[in-house]
């Protein structure tokens, strides 16, 4: 059996990982449009407790009754479009990473919690402070 030359299996090692980490391109996306504050996003009464809804560019969670948390849907890892909530977390489709519903890493690759906005409730609907 050949063996490999040094400079091959070190050139693989380097693109190897590159190749892996590629994610197909309906999922990323241009940078996230972020609401104006003052824009009202969802009425409180389509975001299920325990669960959450992506409007736009930003994802917004009720992880206790009353209590609404809202991201932008992009993760902090690689920047992937965040589709909404599985279960009790948010999955990134590209790289496996998962937040709680309060936005914190729950699984890596990613190591910072995904980005807040800032919301209000105003009237029962969801609104950009």
């Amino acid at each position: 059996m050949a063996e490999l030359p040094r400079r091959a299996v070190l050139i693989a090692a380097a693109v190897g990982p590159l190749a892996a980490c590629s994610a197909s391109p309906d999922k990323l996306i241009k940078p996230a449009t972020l609401p104006a504050a003052g824009q009202a996003l969802i009425s409180t009464a389509d975001v299920p407790v325990n669960s959450g809804k992506v409007v736009g560019d930003t994802l917004i969670t009720q992880p206790r009754p009353g209590v609404f948390d809202a991201f932008v849907a992009r993760c902090p890892h690689a920047g992937c479009v965040l589709t909404g909530v599985s279960g009790d977390t948010i999955d990134c489709p590209c790289h496996g990473s998962r937040f709680a519903l309060d936005g914190a890493v729950v699984r890596g690759p990613a190591m910072q919690p995904l980005a807040p906005v800032k919301v209000t409730v105003k009237g029962g609907l969801i609104v950009v402070s």
